[in-house]
């Protein structure tokens, strides 16, 4: 009986998994995306990347800094019926004209599509002077996507400051996922473009309390040298040198990426 017993629940659990994948599948796949946002796809690997970081669709979901709101467009379908999504990011009341733009725009995005981001909740995230994110230890999972290295502008203490804010926002138990520029181990740290070392992105997220639970490669591209004049930049999508070596940019692709997840201990 016992046996039996087992066997249900672990048919239970295999199809909830499946349909959360479906779902997944289903909001990637959505005809609603931007067009230019689903061409981007075969670098950015929406789908692998998600699943690796362990996302489910009855999760509290917050994404950090969500620009355009590239990833948001998959994230608001998939969590809309069963969890909740918060997007964190500027605000429209920032002393900063840069920050307030950034927040108006995405405004004006959501509320293009109801449909979509009805049900999407905002919060202030805007480091280090606003961390207004999500009460203490009630967010299942918090993502954000070629960020950190913008964190870093207030130094260590500044950036272990951030990533405790968050710490204090995600359940015990919850995820914390990075995805970021990675810079080669062998180069030194400093005027870096865009690039950060894996290794200390892990010893800052441990200093504040996580624990480094896995890393993907799925977001890896060994054509990337992370020695441009323009750093990051000077690849796709920006191509900050224009028309001044375009092809050979074209040809590296997006960026080299370190895909880390990290657990707030229960």
């Amino acid at each position: 009986m016992k046996r039996l017993i087992l066997a249900g629940m672990l048919a239970f659990g295999t199809v909830h998994a499946a349909q959360a994948d479906d779902a997944l599948k289903a909001a990637i796949a959505s005809k609603e995306r931007t067009p230019a946002n689903v061409a981007r796809d075969p670098a950015r690997h929406p789908y692998e990347t998600l699943t690796f970081f362990g996302i489910r669709p009855d999760m509290t979901v917050v994404e950090l800094a969500p620009g355009g709101g590239w990833y948001t467009e998959i994230l608001a379908p998939y969590l809309r019926d069963k969890g909740k999504l918060i997007v964190a990011g500027e605000s429209s009341s920032s002393p900063n004209a840069g920050a307030r733009r950034y927040a108006d725009n995405l405004s004006k995005k959501l509320a293009a599509n109801p449909a979509m981001f009805g049900k999407v909740q905002r919060a202030v995230f805007e480091p280090p002077r606003a961390y207004d994110i999500a009460p203490a230890n009630s967010v299942d999972m918090v993502l954000t996507f070629r960020n950190l290295h913008n964190w870093m502008d207030e130094g260590d203490e500044g950036l272990k400051k951030t990533l405790a804010e968050i710490y204090k926002v995600v359940k015990p138990g919850g995820v914390l996922g990075i995805e970021d520029h990675r810079l080669p181990a062998s180069r030194k740290a400093g005027s870096t473009g865009g690039y950060v070392h894996q290794d200390y992105v892990i010893k800052m997220a441990e200093s504040v309390g996580f624990k480094f639970a896995d890393k993907s490669e799925v977001n890896a591209n060994p054509k990337d040298t992370a020695d441009y004049a323009k750093g990051v930049w000077s690849l796709p999508p920006t191509l900050a040198n224009k028309d001044v070596d375009r092809e050979k940019y074209l040809a590296i692709g997006e960026s080299d990426r370190m895909t880390l997840k990290f657990v707030k201990p229960k």
